[in-house]
């Protein structure tokens, strides 16, 4: 089975690595999907989120990087993916991703719910971005290539 991991990813951060090495156990090829949104102002550019991606996932054979714009169900579909994969941190996630998934499987897609690890819970790609913004550590949020792009 192909699946897409869509996603911002801005920035990447550990929680997000750690369901990419899981999923990629679980499927036959994953497809982490960064989400363009013209209309946002992104914290780290594109380019920055693609190369972070894909150094961090270069060790995993199964896992590719790509950048789309529009809906997610559209580029799974060009894709080839015949499942979603989203990652659950708490109640709320799940609230929001089983509505979704719903509309998902309306449009002939599956949806892999995977609950991250207890040591990432906490992490948001929100919650590095305000850390970085107060100039503090970022060890146990990101990784060091994400943590040297963000002290640019």
């Amino acid at each position: 089975m192909k699946a897409l991991y869509p996603g911002s990813f801005d920035p990447p951060h550990l929680g997000h690595l750690e369901l990419i090495r899981r999923a990629a156990a679980l499927v036959d090829e994953l497809v982490v999907g960064i989400a363009v949104n013209p209309d946002k102002a992104p914290y780290l550019a594109i380019e920055q989120r693609l190369e972070l991606l894909r150094a961090d996932c270069g060790t995993l054979r199964n896992v590719s990087v790509v950048s789309y714009q529009g809906a997610t169900v559209q580029a799974a579909r060009a894709l080839g993916a015949g499942a979603l994969l989203r990652g659950l941190r708490n109640a709320n996630d799940l609230e929001a991703e089983q509505a979704m998934a719903m509309v998902n499987r309306a449009n002939g897609f599956e949806t892999l719910l995977l609950l991250s690890s207890s040591e990432h819970l906490h992490i948001s790609s929100r919650l590095v971005r305000l850390t970085a913004d107060a100039g503090l550590d970022l060890a146990g949020l990101v990784g060091p290539r994400v943590a040297a792009a963000l002290r640019k």
